[in-house]
């Protein structure tokens, strides 16, 4: 052993041209170029320090004296049982975009059937039971083991829908603010996923009148949710945004190049419009070398200007909370009567008093899937919900024999022990404001650098002049 290191790299004699040429194949094996050189001109280098004492480390006792064929030997065995270097994964960026209307109070359908899940894919990559359009499971997704997917979210309170029907412009700032918090007190974290107000990004609108342009109006005239509420309201009485509303959530997507857009059921029709919009824009207005010629001239890709979008629709978690007051009914904000529905921010009396008189039916017992029995149905899904770790097998088991005089304090106290740590961090972040409105103006800032770009490439291949 030595403490000079530098005599084990260099031959401790001089040799002749032959002798040298037997130690060149040991030393190809195991060193650089540069330190053969080196080695065989016996010159001394600095640069090599960094190295040379981690191989005298590991080999004091086998290398022995100033022996360089040893050291090369050595060198050479180590060399020789590296494990093969893994290819480089390529990186896919897939974007996330969903978002809430925050008119009145958020519900725990809004909750189990939207928020809930968002925080779930936030953590995991992944929804518990989502499938596409055609039925298909997204767990059956084919995974390339050669692609690192990075997930993009972004959540946004939609202010720009809540206003399809009219609003009380000195609680729409409120609620907007107090459905941000929600999101962040529900699991949703800046540091993951970014959150903000939809019409802090003007693109979303400006696109929106694009896209109306685009848009034939029949296709607006099949949409089921606009006939049921402009029933509901009157047709005389309902306003253009409620018709057109569709395209601005067509906007809302197409601007991210969101490929993926969690959804319930209900949404299903209007992302199938989304779709057909994509498709009628791009084939229209994004083919042929005069578009290639607008986007050279603008300096941005010729690519089409949308991504088409997949629709996630979400199965689990409750993503049809039905009301209170009749099971065959979705719970709605819209609904004039407050005890159809838990608010996420109810009291824990208040949420008692709720479910004590909600509707039920006279039947024994309580169970799923009965469809002469959608309120035993709703009550057991909300029951299991709020107790993510328990299957319905065991639940069932619990309560089959029940009650509803027994079974509905039971559900009671389920919903406010599930709600009680959301409702503890809201108020926490809602004190904030000073935090909450710099978490909304950053998820602005990094919406809009996306959604800005998207809006360019649709301009310019409409044939708009852009500035430079």
């Amino acid at each position: 052993p030595t403490d000079n290191w530098q005599q084990l790299l260099i031959f401790p004699q001089r040799r002749t041209k032959n002798q040298y040429n037997l130690q060149i194949p040991q030393m190809k094996v195991a060193l650089p170029k540069y330190m053969m050189i080196l080695a065989i001109a016996g010159l001394p280098s600095r640069s090599c320090r960094a190295f040379a004492p981690t191989l005298t480390r590991t080999y004091t006792t086998t290398i022995g004296a100033t022996s360089s064929s040893r050291l090369f030997s050595a060198a050479a065995e180590v060399d020789e049982q590296q494990a093969p270097v893994a290819p480089k994964k390529k990186v896919r960026t897939r974007r996330i975009l969903s978002g809430v209307q925050p008119t009145g109070s958020l519900h725990l359908g809004n909750y189990l059937g939207a928020i809930k899940q968002w925080v779930e894919f936030q953590n995991t990559g992944k929804f518990a039971d989502a499938e596409d359009l055609d039925g298909k499971s997204f767990d059956d997704e084919k995974k390339d083991e050669n692609v690192e997917i990075v997930n993009e979210n972004f959540f946004c309170v939609v202010d720009l829908h809540a206003i399809t029907v009219p609003q009380d412009p000195g609680d729409l700032e409120e609620s907007t603010l107090a459905s941000a918090a929600l999101y962040i007190a529900a699991g949703i974290d800046p540091e993951k996923s970014k959150i903000f107000v939809q019409s802090h990004v003007p693109a979303h609108s400006e696109l929106a009148w694009l896209l109306n342009c685009a848009t034939p109006m029949n296709w607006l005239e099949r949409m089921i949710q606009f006939k049921d509420k402009a029933k509901k309201a009157g047709t005389e009485s309902v306003g253009v945004g409620l018709f057109t509303y569709p395209v601005l959530m067509a906007a809302d997507i197409l601007l991210y190049q969101a490929d993926r857009v969690p959804v319930g059921e209900d949404q299903r029709q209007h992302l199938e419009l989304a779709r057909d919009i994509v498709r009628r824009f791009n084939g229209e207005y994004c083919k042929g070398n005069p578009y290639k010629k607008r986007c050279k001239k603008a300096g941005i890709p010729s690519f089409p200007a949308f991504t088409e979008p997949e629709a996630m629709i979400v199965k689990a978690g409750g993503a049809r909370v039905m009301s209170l007051t009749d099971g065959t009914n979705k719970m709605s904000k819209s609904d004039p009567a407050d005890g159809s529905r838990i608010n996420v921010l109810d009291p824990p009396k208040v949420i008692r008093d709720k479910i004590k008189r909600c509707k039920t039916d006279a039947l024994p017992g309580v169970e799923w899937d009965n469809p002469e029995r959608p309120e035993s149905t709703n009550l057991l899904n909300i029951y299991a919900a709020v107790q993510p770790g328990r299957t319905r097998e065991d639940i069932l088991e619990e309560v089959k024999d029940m009650k509803w005089g027994e079974f509905k304090p039971l559900l009671a106290e389920a919903v406010v022990a599930h709600l009680e740590p959301i409702q503890k961090r809201y108020a926490e972040v809602r004190a904030d404001e000073e935090y909450l409105r710099g978490v909304l103006k950053e998820g602005a800032e990094a919406a809009d650098a996306i959604a800005s770009k998207t809006l360019k490439s649709a301009k310019v291949a409409m044939g708009f002049s852009v500035p430079n």
